[in-house]
């Protein structure tokens, strides 16, 4: 029995889909990302999987049992699995401790290790009108994970917070999974917040799943453009180019997939171990520099450390 099952799932308004066929599954623990362009039907499945919205067909198994939506009860939602959504709310004019204790399922012991973990134990006393947006955010997921529940689905979680509260974020968010033995789906739209977290992702485009695999796979093998650049800078290899780099490179005509990330290449000392090519722009980004390379007809994204200058000529293998 899967941990989740989301078979079949469909949702349309008029005739068009928000989601067409959806399934997939989640073993208990496994940490899977949702990736896709706005209007992709992500925050729709999230909100199905959590009982929080219809679908028109299909169903969600939760350890066997079938989550029902609002039209089939009171009070939408499932008792084990807690949606954080990007607009989240948290009252105002109350004391953190009250807003936590209103909804606590848990023993005293099991509360304060989730405060501990969501970075908030030294805020139980602030008013909630004077956090700042990144405290409000770990205070509702607090208020969220002191319900006991098993799976914790995450809408955005990162999105409108600036990089030190982001930091904090996501450092709370591997802890649940580690600490609280929580299960986790997230949906972001930024490849920085699932890559070095997820251990499957799904890549949502209009309603349907168009690939699905390890974090390894989708960034480096996208089965189409629309993949490859949710996931961050890419080149189109033509078949000329591969054809020129292969002579200089191990790395046989099977292994390339059309699509190639900047750091896929390296510059090389002279034209022996390389192919030639022309520099047109040259980027800092922190990290190292990013240089628009002109090779024959063809334009890519090189990766480098050195810095090069408009104009240099330099040799390009992989």
């Amino acid at each position: 029995m899967s941990f989740l099952e989301v078979s079949q799932i469909s949702r349309q308004i008029d005739d068009a889909f928000l989601l067409e066929n959806i399934s997939f599954k989640q073993k208990e623990f496994q940490k899977i990302a949702i990736a896709g362009a706005t209007g992709s039907g992500k925050t729709t499945l999230l909100k199905i999987i959590a009982g929080l919205e219809q679908p028109d067909a299909g169903e969600v198994l939760f350890e066997g049992t079938r989550v029902t939506g609002p039209f089939e009860k009171l009070i939408p939602g499932h008792h084990r699995i807690a949606y954080l959504s990007q607009h989240f709310e948290l009252r105002n004019h109350y004391r953190v401790e009250e807003i936590l204790q209103m909804a606590n399922l848990l023993g005293e012991e099991e509360a304060n290790k989730i405060y501990e973990v969501c970075r908030i134990d030294h805020l139980l006393k602030r008013w909630t009108h004077q956090l700042s947006g990144g405290e409000r955010q770990r205070i509702s997921l607090a208020r969220l994970l002191v319900t006991s529940p098993k799976l914790l689905v995450l809408d955005e979680p990162y999105s409108n917070l600036d990089a030190i509260h982001t930091s904090i974020l996501k450092n709370v968010v591997n802890d649940i999974g580690e600490k609280l033995n929580i299960s986790c789906i997230l949906v972001s739209h930024d490849p920085h917040d699932m890559l070095p977290w997820a251990d499957e992702v799904i890549v949502l485009h209009e309603g349907r799943i168009i690939q699905q695999g390890c974090p390894i796979t989708v960034y480096h093998e996208p089965v189409d453009e629309y993949v490859a650049a949710l996931f961050g800078r890419y080149n189109v290899v033509s078949l000329d180019l591969a054809l020129s780099l292969s002579d200089y490179s191990d790395v046989s005509m099977n292994d390339f997939y059309g699509f190639l990330r900047p750091e896929r290449f390296v510059i090389v000392p002279d034209d022996s171990k390389g192919v030639e090519g022309k520099v047109n722009r040259v980027n800092f980004m922190g990290s190292h520099y990013e240089m628009a390379i002109r090779i024959g007809d063809n334009s890519i994204l090189v990766n480098s450390r050195q810095a090069y200058q408009p104009g240099d000529v330099v040799y390009v293998t992989l």
